[in-house]
């Protein structure tokens, strides 16, 4: 009686288990690498799982959002897929850096060479984006995922604030405050930091460098007329003992 009830208990425990860690639960989504800050550029991955145990994943296509459309897309290569940019003209012209851009990326499409996604598997789509708007707080990117079974997943379903997460949420980029200066320049502006900083350090590696160098000379030389100091002392050491014997 015992045996089959602590038989029982592993059972609901590993039924929780699965609903827990069950597909349902994995979705596209998008994250940046590091901050996307509001008026900056940024790169982002859009993460795609694959939840079929009978299918890969052959085709994403992500839109991107026209209320907020963006001046800068730039889909980095990924081994085994094609990229696709669609753009659009746009209703009201941006004006960027003092120029009036009159079209946008609106969907980027990614179609697998081979297999795809396989099953147990996931994979990320890396996209640099700006100039990230100010007047609002995050990005939405409707998905749609296709499988090789010809099954098409339609992440598109906007999540509320105060409700439960919808079964197909779209992707949501959330975005930072705003760079100190106003100007956020992303990747962009780290890389630049770090060729300066790295460029100060060589430099004062480099002085560093010559101030040993030269504390090394000083010290040989040192050493040196020390040497020369006690090998005349010895040499009149020996005379004065010879002498002593002779007498």
């Amino acid at each position: 009686m015992k045996a089959s009830r602590i038989a029982a208990a592993g059972a609901v425990a590993g039924a929780a288990v699965l609903a827990v860690s069950s597909p349902c639960f994995a979705h596209v989504s998008v994250q940046p690498e590091g901050e996307a800050a509001k008026g900056g550029y940024a790169v982002v991955g859009f993460k795609v799982p694959n939840e079929r145990d009978n299918a890969s994943t052959t085709k994403l296509e992500v839109t991107f959002p026209s209320d907020h459309p963006l001046s800068s897309v730039l889909p980095q290569p990924v081994e085994g897929w094609d990229i696709k940019v669609t753009k659009s003209r746009l209703a009201e012209p941006l004006e960027v850096h003092g120029k009036k851009i009159d079209e946008a990326v609106t969907k980027v499409t990614w179609t697998a060479k081979g297999e795809g996604i396989k099953p147990g598997f996931f994979q990320k789509f890396p996209v640099s984006v700006g100039t990230l708007p100010e007047n609002t707080d995050q990005l939405v990117f409707k998905a749609l995922q296709t499988y090789s079974s010809k099954e098409v997943v339609r992440w598109i379903e906007v999540p509320q604030e105060g409700q439960d997460e919808p079964d197909n949420p779209a992707p949501v980029l959330a975005l930072t405050a705003p760079a100190e200066d106003g100007h956020g320049h992303g990747a962009a502006a780290d890389d630049d930091n770090a060729s300066d900083d790295a460029e100060k350090a060589s430099a004062e590696t480099s002085a560093a460098s010559g101030d040993d160098s030269g504390g090394t000379d000083t010290t040989a030389r040192v050493l040196g007329v020390v040497g020369i100091v006690v090998g005349a002392a010895g040499v009149a050491y020996g005379v004065l003992a010879g002498r002593r014997r002779t007498a």
